[in-house]
This record gives structure tokens, C-alpha cells and sequence, in this order.
């Protein structure tokens, strides 16, 4: 559904604005090279080298780039970047990065790589200008190359961490087409629905009603949350994987997190299921703090404080509100 989003599609991009994409995109990863580089220098030089190295070589496909679109449409580059492009992949942001280690930067690395290749190759079945077509492609495979490279960081410096290429790839894709969406679904189904059905339950004190107003909450949030995530991304170039099992494991996970301390309230003794749903809630919130620091590789402590805090607070807000 392309009319929910600001952003414009892939399909819909002109051979110039794609080459437009790909300088600015190109820009953007020599930086996050150059920062990796700075980071790692002092303990590993040799990496930290390569790294610059890798930064050079995506300098010069800007330039190719440039030279290119300069010869086919002139000197006035579109601005394009990927926060334009509906389901183009994202980079996070290096200070996400750069303290966790040389293992996970060497995972983000190979990534990057593996994303701008994909890129490529979609880009160069969109043209059908034959210069452009050779180029694009000469560059997914540079990028795939760098793949290769990144890859040998766990080799040179973590060689007791080394895993097969293809348990990384199932693990990512695993990951980012199920546990993101589930994860993301998970906790905003345990905590939007907290202070609905709290201030429900202890304006009423009907057991019944409050049940119907869980499941109703819950439902219309899995739903809602499904089809949020599915329209948000095609997955073509992110590599996110099918929309409708990211929708799907939204939508459920949502519904779900939502049920959990609804159900409940099916108890008809008031108070006896206030308390097991309370107890579910803080339940609920450990499981998503323990999900974030096993997938997200999110510290737990400060997913702990996120997640518990936050969702402690909109239960008392809930009971507040009921009760007044």
C-alpha cells in the first residue's frame, strides 16, 4: 500500500534518480568505513587498514558513478537518499556500533556489503542504458568481493567465533524476517494494551467486560500492527524477507502480547485475576528485555530499564485512571 507511505518505491525510480541513489549511498558507507577504521586503529592496525581501504574503494565507485551520470544526464545530481526509497536498507548508526566489538563490526561490515550488492543487481535489471548496466553490475560484484574481505576479520581475530557462512545468513534472515517484526509486535502488544484494559478493570471491576475489552484491544492492535509492518516494507532491496510473514509475525506477536493479561480476567473473582494479570505483565516484559539482549544483542540492563519501566508505568498510569 504505497499511498500510507511519504517514500517513494523502487520500481518507480528513474534510471537517473537510481544512479542519484547509489552515489549518495556510496558517500554514506565510505564515512561509516572511515569510522570503523578510526575506531579499530589502535589495537587492530592491520584491520583498521583494510577498512580504509575499503573506504577508498567506495570513493571510487562514487566517482565512477558521478563520471557516469555526468556523461548520460549532466552535471546536477538529484538529492536521493535512502530514507526516500520505501524499503531500501537503512544503516545504523555508527555509535550503535562501534563499541560492541570487532566482531560486530565485522558482522555489520559484511552486511553492508551484502545489502549494496543486492542493490546493485536490482538496479542494473532496471536499465537499459548498456554503460549503465555493465557498471552497475561490475559493482555488485565488487561488493560482493568485499563480502569475501569482511568476512576474513573473524578468521584474523576471532577465529573461535568463526561460523559458517551459510548458519550467518539463515541466522540474519531468521532475525530480521522474524524476530524484528515479532519482537517489535511482542512489545507494543504488552504495553499499548496495558492501560486500556487496567483502567477498564478497576473502573469497573467487571471481570466480563474487561476480558471483551482486552481481546477487542488486542485484536484491533494485531491487525493493525500487521498490516503497518507489511506495507512498510516490500523486503526487495532490504532483504527483510516476505512481507506477509513479517506482517504476520507482527500481527500475532501483537496480539499475543495483548492477550496475555486479558485472558485473565475470564477468572470471575475480581482480584484474584488482577493479580495473575499483573503477575503475567512483569512476566511479559523479562521475556522482551531477554528477546532484545538475545537477538538484538541490546544490554540487558538497559533493555530491562527500557522495557519494564516503560510498561510499569503505563500499568499505573492505567490503574490511575481506573480508579479515579
Amino acid at each position: 500500500m504505497p499511498f500510507l507511505s511519504q517514500r517513494r518505491r523502487f520500481r518507480d525510480l528513474s534510471e537517473q534518480e537510481i544512479l542519484a541513489l547509489a552515489i549518495s549511498s556510496e558517500e554514506d558507507d565510505a564515512r561509516i568505513y572511515r569510522s570503523y577504521a578510526e575506531r579499530l586503529r589502535a589495537d587492530y592496525p592491520d584491520t583498521a587498514a583494510m577498512f580504509d581501504g575499503m573506504a577508498a574503494e567506495e570513493d571510487s565507485h562514487r566517482r565512477r558513478l558521478i563520471d557516469l551520470h555526468e556523461a548520460r544526464f549532466g552535471s546536477v545530481i538529484p538529492l536521493i537518499r535512502r530514507e526516500h526509497v520505501a524499503g531500501y536498507y537503512a544503516r545504523r548508526p555508527v555509535w550503535l556500533i562501534e563499541n560492541l566489538g570487532i566482531e560486530r563490526i565485522r558482522a555489520e561490515a559484511e552486511g553492508m556489503e551484502r545489502e549494496a550488492e543486492a542493490f546493485y543487481l536490482k538496479a542494473a535489471q532496471r536499465s537499459t542504458d548498456a554503460a549503465t548496466r555493465k557498471l552497475l553490475g561490475d559493482l555488485a560484484a565488487a561488493e560482493s568481493g568485499h563480502q569475501a574481505l569482511a568476512g576474513d576479520l573473524a578468521e584474523k581475530h576471532l577465529p573461535e567465533d568463526v561460523r559458517a557462512a551459510e548458519g550467518r545468513a539463515s541466522h540474519r534472515q531468521f532475525v530480521l524476517t522474524w524476530v524484528q517484526p515479532g519482537l517489535a509486535g511482542l512489545m507494543d502488544g504488552s504495553v499499548s494494551t496495558l492501560a486500556p484494559i487496567f483502567a477498564t478493570a478497576f473502573a469497573t471491576q467487571d471481570t466480563w467486560t474487561t476480558f471483551q475489552v482486552g481481546l477487542a484491544a488486542s485484536i484491533g492492535a494485531g491487525i493493525s500492527m500487521g498490516f503497518t509492518e507489511a506495507a512498510s516494507d516490500d523486503g526487495e532491496l532490504s532483504g527483510r524477507g516476505s512481507p506477509a510473514k513479517r506482517g504476520f509475525s507482527s500481527g500475532i506477536m501483537t496480539t499475543v502480547g495483548g492477550l496475555g493479561h486479558a485472558l485473565p480476567y475470564l477468572i470471575t473473582d475480581f482480584w484474584t485475576a488482577t493479580v495473575i494479570a499483573i503477575a503475567v505483565v512483569f512476566v511479559e516484559l523479562w521475556a522482551i528485555a531477554w528477546i532484545q539482549n538475545r537477538y538484538m544483542e541490546t544490554p540487558f540492563f538497559r533493555a530491562a530499564l527500557q522495557v519494564v519501566l516503560g510498561g510499569a508505568l503505563v500499568l499505573a498510569a492505567g490503574v490511575l485512571i481506573g480508579s479515579g
